[in-house]
């Protein structure tokens, strides 16, 4: 039964009560909603910080019961809810990283328990164990940071214990292995292209192979371009809107396509139409013309849509990245037969994604432009210093090149 003194014969405050059989002291008290709850400790003093804290807390504005109770998914999800100016395609991507790497363990740590260190520990042990690299512990930073941040502003809790993490993981340079996306070289370019051409399983896929690589178009822009978005007499590709297929379990409607309209300025955008796109979109015109074949897909109002496969429906970003890797296995297998027998080295392709082709015709763009603001314009990089960033790898590249060529030519050494 409780009493009003412990054991030891001292006194209880208000509120705190010890109970005899079970050896356990506790405090009740109302929190902001006017419903009772209690604390617990085995030993007086102990019982009694907490009861300090308590107020220190409580006269700070901090509700210590939903701070007490609430996990990251907790606040993550509601941050997430008052995000309702995000495209279907951003949230998405952002949920499927959230439950892929935090939502079945570090998102269920109490917001009170989540220290400085946990964080620091738990992007390590995704690098060390799972081989991620920094730039996806980045993205991860982008969603747990802004949680953690809206419960400080809801004086959930005191600090947000993710500030400057990135920056220590940084510090260890074992564990600073950015992943940098290499663009091909012209030589594996030509090569892919070439076998593309020259092989009849994939010669179809020769005209959309020569617009990715001629254009550095996003993926969601290429399969969702129209044959009303190209202008063959000015010679212009007018990029107004992309898809973004929905197909993961979340999606609980038929529709598996979402009409993505830019944003900004820099999504929406004219690329010039340089004379190998133009005879690429002039052969698989007549190839359509020819197999009496067209594109029966329509999303929403939009309908018309240049490229294809054999069903006469749009392609899958993730069908096109699985058909370019398994051109490239082709190709080195074959390859490497062929070297072989011919007793020279073989040229093999690396993998690489749609994404890739993006990166590798900007570098291309690089190499052969100095202004940053036309590149960024044709490329409709949203943000500069992504322009920026690749134009320095380029660079870098071409000032190498410059000095070996300069210390040939002068015959130094």
């Amino acid at each position: 039964m409780a009493s009003r003194k412990d054991q030891k014969g001292r006194v209880l405050r208000k509120g705190e009560c010890y109970r005899k059989e079970k050896g356990i002291y506790s405090y009740a008290y109302l929190d902001t909603l006017g419903k009772r709850r209690y604390i617990y400790s085995n030993d007086l003093m102990k019982l009694r910080e907490k009861e300090e804290q308590l107020v220190r807390d409580q006269m700070d504005g901090i509700d210590t019961y939903v701070a007490g109770e609430s996990s990251l998914n907790y606040i993550f999800d509601r941050y997430m809810a008052t995000k309702s100016e995000l495209r279907d395609s951003t949230r998405n991507n952002y949920l499927d990283v959230y439950d892929r790497y935090i939502r079945d363990g570090f998102g269920k740590k109490r917001l009170t328990s989540i220290k400085y260190s946990d964080i620091l520990f738990f992007y390590n042990q995704l690098i060390t164990e799972k081989d991620l690299h920094i730039g996806t512990i980045e993205y991860i930073q982008r969603l747990i940071h802004p949680a953690l941040e809206l419960a400080v502003r809801d004086n959930i809790l005191r600090s947000n214990p993710s500030h400057g993490v990135l920056q220590m993981l940084k510090k260890d340079t074992s564990n600073f292995r950015r992943y940098i996306r290499h663009a091909l070289t012209i030589e594996q370019q030509r090569e892919f292209l070439s076998y593309v051409d020259e092989n009849p399983l994939y010669s179809r896929l020769k005209p959309l192979y020569t617009f990715m690589f001629g254009t550095g178009v996003r993926v969601g822009e290429l399969v969702g371009l129209r044959w009303e978005d190209v202008d063959m007499e000015e010679r212009v590709i007018n990029i107004n809107h992309s898809l973004y297929y929905y197909g993961g379990k979340r999606n609980k409607s038929g529709h598996k396509w979402v009409v993505n309209r830019p944003k900004t300025e820099a999504g929406n955008r004219n690329i010039p139409m340089v004379e190998t796109v133009y005879v690429a979109l002039v052969e698989e015109k007549a190839r359509q013309k020819e197999e009496g074949i067209y594109c029966t897909t329509q999303i929403e109002d939009l309908k018309g849509f240049i490229f294809c496969n054999r069903f006469s429906e749009i392609y899958n970003p993730e069908a096109l990245n699985r058909q370019i890797k398994r051109v490239i296995e082709n190709h080195n297998a074959e390859e490497e037969v062929k070297a072989v027998r011919a007793g020279r080295k073989s040229v093999m392709i690396p993998y690489f994604t749609c994404h890739h082709i993006r990166h590798t015709f900007c570098s291309r763009l690089c190499e052969a432009e100095t202004n940053i603001k036309v590149i960024q314009t044709i490329m409709g990089h949203k943000d500069i210093q992504t322009t920026l960033d690749i134009y320095a790898e380029v660079t870098d590249k071409k000032k190498r090149s410059s000095l070996e060529q300069l210390f040939e030519d002068m015959k130094l050494f």
